[in-house]
């Protein structure tokens, strides 16, 4: 049988239909004015587009241009191809060495930063594995990276996920809704510097009236790390940022501290809190990275079990008694870069976000240095309160589903938390090794487990107290 043969008329006008298409195509696209290169003379299609994004000097456009931070194909001209295997978010640890990551740029900041505490939340697991009878000890090695590349799981670390997995480096910028998903971000956990309000709109979308698709400035990156950065995960728990600003988080109902009526002061998460006695530190303008060191928050390459291996910082690095030496020097005999001497021989704290000069001054000659004394740890005496939460009641009930926070998935197992007793009180003191330190109520859970029939499945109990800086100074002692 043979195929009916096609008329050349056909032929012909299938061919004009193909020639109209590419003229149509040509004369649709969006052809370079000119060829885009960056100060080093590489070739950067990008630019061609993107005219108008404003970045930090260190990131300039005209330096690195779009692919060195967000890859794609800054050879192309067409959009759908320039941007095949674009990442949106630079830092991200996954892609993290194909980006900050790089030779020339952050390699080896990168390699401690996924090492460090903020990015495995090492000490956390270890600790509550221990406390819930998983582990022998709490200084184990796990870490978020695990959890996320095997899908390991059990009681407690069900109980990490749903509650507990929103603050650490390997999560998600923007994988939840609203202040959750301001969280995480690898790199961008901390030096992102949040875009303004949208300034502009492009000429089509005008045209047809989309007003809601709004062009917004491209986000900063800076080494100034603003405090707001830090509270976004430092708020719970030790809750030693929010005890820093002044911030006591409280029940809704505020008796008696708000004369039996509701708490007006609301944070993220349906929390409420009152306003107390800032640290010292805080109302003389220092922020976070005023005090705590680059190594200590972004990792010194050391695969510390808990915070207090990896912290150099302590109060007699800045008030320190002559007679025993110079300030300055931290626990690990580094110099702090934001110190400085005058002529006349005192000392000066430099804040990094303020610029602002801050006098150094010894401890007061009899009081501290007083024989009585010498195993208080400063905070022992000089901070004013402290956070207390006793008996928090959690609840497992498997006939509901929860948000697993690592896969962003649902899974089976609500949990619930209620507490018994929340109340800001003087710091207790208790012996750590040769020192008097500073404790509050650590994890205080009182656990039920409820079956799938809705029956009681197991309950334990782990009380716990832990040694922690209040972040609450005070000039005077208590």
């Amino acid at each position: 049988m043979k195929l009916p043969r096609l008329s050349s008329r056909w032929m012909i006008l299938a061919l004009l239909l193909v020639v109209l298409a590419l003229i149509i195509r040509e004369n649709l696209t969006k052809r370079p004015d000119r060829l885009y290169q960056l100060v080093n003379g590489q070739v950067e299609m990008c630019l061609s587009c993107h005219k108008e994004e404003k970045l930090d000097p260190a990131h300039g456009r005209e330096v690195l241009g779009c692919s060195a931070c967000h890859l794609g194909n800054p050879l192309a001209i067409g959009k759908k191809a320039a941007h095949q295997g674009m990442v949106k978010n630079p830092g991200d640890l996954r892609v993290v060495e194909k980006t900050c990551g790089i030779e020339g740029c952050h390699a080896q900041d990168v390699k401690k930063v996924k090492n460090s505490l903020m990015a495995t939340n090492r000490g956390i697991l270890a600790t509550l594995r221990h406390y819930w009878g998983e582990a022998p000890t709490q200084n184990g090695d796990f870490s978020v990276e695990e959890l996320l590349k095997t899908g390991q799981t059990s009681l407690a670390l069900d109980y990490y996920r749903k509650l507990c997995a929103t603050c650490h480096l390997w999560k998600q910028k923007g994988d939840l809704e609203g202040f959750f998903g301001e969280k995480g971000g690898g790199c961008t956990a901390c030096h992102y510097i949040r875009p303004q309000a949208p300034t502009a709109v492009r000429p089509w979308e005008t045209f047809f009236q989309f007003g809601q698709l709004k062009k917004k400035p491209h986000p900063l990156i800076n080494k100034k790390v603003p405090m707001e950065n830090c509270l976004r995960c430092h708020n719970r728990s030790g809750r030693v940022g929010t005890s820093f600003i002044g911030v006591y988080e409280g029940e809704s109902y505020g008796t008696p501290y708000e004369k039996g009526g509701p708490s007006k002061n609301e944070l993220p998460g349906d929390r409420f809190y009152l306003d107390l006695p800032a640290d010292i530190h805080h109302q003389k303008g220092l922020a976070c990275i005023d005090c705590h060191t680059r190594d200590e928050i972004m990792g010194d390459g050391e695969r510390h079990a808990h915070y207090e291996q990896a912290l150099e910082i302590s109060c007699p690095l800045c008030h320190v008694n002559p007679k025993d030496g110079k300030p300055g020097l931290t626990r690990k005999k580094k110099l702090l870069n934001n110190l400085t001497q005058t002529q006349d021989g005192r000392y000066l704290l430099t804040g990094k976000l303020t610029g602002k000069k801050h006098p150094l001054n010894p401890p007061k000659a009899g009081v501290c240095d007083y024989q009585g004394h010498q195993r208080l740890g400063c905070a022992s005496c000089h901070s004013s309160w402290i956070p207390q939460c006793y008996g928090c009641h959690a609840k497992r009930d498997m006939r509901e589903t929860h948000l697993d926070k690592l896969t962003g998935k649902e899974t089976a197992g609500w949990w619930e938390e209620g507490r018994s007793y929340l109340r800001f009180e003087k710091p207790m003191l208790a012996v750590w090794k040769d020192k008097i330190v500073t404790v509050t109520p650590g994890c205080q859970d009182i656990v039920t487990l409820i079956d799938k029939e809705g029956k009681p499945a197991g309950a334990f109990n782990s009380l716990t107290m832990a040694a922690l800086s209040p972040h609450t100074t005070q000039k005077a002692g208590r």
